[in-house]
């Protein structure tokens, strides 16, 4: 991670690290990437207009031209920008409270290479020397970007019978997730899209999951769909309110894909986070796996380096490169629900073979970060890896986009994770300065 970029862009409180002056110097270091043309977009935080507008004067500023996309989600500014050969920035804290915000930063379609992060941390904190002035840039006129989304959902919407429910987090997708779904036919029930400002991930959408499953049975619904912030993850919830999170969504992708012969190198990419039910299930059926650092970006460079299709974390960030180069929450459960269609089956069934295995995941807060580097640490975590073994999964990383260590087991049972977590946790708590 960078002086400012996390693991998924710029994130932080509003008024404290995240604020207008940062906002305007990232819109001028934006000169420092190939294209003269940024779009603009922005989740459904009360903050994200202000500093929308200091993005904007930033790029206007460098000489670029500038197009307000107002709100989107981020898959629709991703995919609007690699149309168009422009760079993209989304005003978005994702799954955070509304008191977070972020920026985060595409050209072309994808989101930033580290070396091109790293270009523009050095000319927000002025150790880029710019010796010229430029010629001012100019607020261009509107685009039509939600033409252009529908034009990439078209292929995945099928005619469907099923009751869907979706929950749209109070964020991005509030409106054109109901607009896609209802284009199939299905009958829809929407929650979490009455957005004022605050109420995002309130209680609502992918990170509150509760609110869906109760909706879901309360409304007798086939199945449903939650969204996070921006739209970019995706967590489902079957008839009964089981819960089906990214790790079995990418399961059902995976068989349906390897099935129609369109799954390259019949090889999945997954995170370190992954849970191990659902390498082996995979294995079981010829699909190989390949595990990457923890963040979509990770995943996304193992699909393109390798040619593979599909890949995914079991927070919710999906990539189906047949669909899309970045994750999409709304795109990846039409796929969902086509597939659901065309078995005539829920979820539990098309996921019954999965098995996955017991795990845990505490988030230590308010601590040293640099401590999961700590060689007693290290140590620790290759001790319990080793008695683990094959049947077992450990992982402690300081987290990308928010103050915390995180730290997560997998294990046959869940005695066996329970120790283990508490083994590793007891002796970071001790190292706390």
């Amino acid at each position: 991670m960078g002086r400012y970029f996390g693991t998924d862009g710029i994130r932080g409180a509003v008024g404290d690290f995240l604020n207008e002056d940062l906002a305007f110097r990232l819109g001028r270091s934006l000169r420092t990437l190939s294209c003269r043309t940024v779009l603009i977009g922005r989740d459904t935080r009360e903050s994200g207009p202000q500093l929308a507008a200091a993005v904007t004067r930033g790029a206007i500023e460098a000489g670029l031209d500038v197009i307000d996309l107002g709100v989107v989600p981020t898959p629709l500014l991703s995919y609007a920008c690699g149309r168009l050969d422009a760079i993209g920035v989304m005003i978005t804290a994702s799954h955070n409270p509304f008191t977070d915000n972020g920026l985060k930063v595409f050209l072309k379609g994808k989101k930033l290479y580290e070396s091109e992060e790293g270009a523009l941390e050095d000319d927000i904190a002025g150790i880029r020397f710019v010796s010229a002035s430029v010629r001012p840039g100019h607020i261009l006129p509107a685009i039509d970007a939600i033409g252009m989304y529908d034009e990439l959902v078209r292929p995945v919407i099928v005619s469907s019978r099923l009751r869907i429910a979706i929950d749209c987090a109070n964020g991005a997708t509030y409106r054109i997730a109901p607009r896609c779904f209802a284009e199939t036919g299905a009958e829809i029930i929407s929650t979490g899209v009455t957005p004022d400002g605050r109420n995002i991930n309130l209680g609502v959408g992918s990170t509150h999951i509760e609110h869906l499953q109760k909706y879901v049975v309360e409304e007798h619904c086939d199945a449903g769909f939650a969204f996070d912030g921006d739209g970019d993850r995706l967590i489902a919830v079957g008839k009964n309110g089981e819960i089906y999170d990214g790790d079995m969504l990418v399961y059902v992708v995976a068989v349906a894909l390897e099935k129609r012969g369109l799954l390259n190198q019949r090889t999945v990419a997954l995170t370190k986070m992954s849970n191990l039910g659902l390498v082996k299930a995979l294995a079981r059926r010829g699909i190989t796996t390949v595990q990457t650092d923890v963040g979509d970006k990770f995943v996304l460079e193992a699909l393109e380096q390798n040619d593979y299709t599909l890949g995914g974390e079991n927070s919710g960030h999906i990539i189906d490169r047949h669909l899309l180069n970045t994750g999409d929450g709304v795109l990846n459960a039409l796929h969902i629900l086509a597939i659901m269609t065309a078995a005539g089956v829920g979820l539990d069934v098309l996921t019954q073979d999965v098995h996955l295995y017991p795990d845990r995941l505490v988030n230590l807060r308010n601590i040293d970060k640099s401590l999961v580097k700590h060689p007693t640490i290290v140590a620790k975590v290759v001790e319990v890896a080793s008695r683990l073994g094959s049947d077992g999964k450990v992982l402690v990383r300081a987290s990308g986009t928010e103050p915390l260590i995180r730290v997560s087991v997998s294990a046959p049972t869940m005695e066996i994770v329970d120790a283990s977590v508490a083994e590793i946790v007891n002796l970071i708590e001790s190292l706390r300065s």
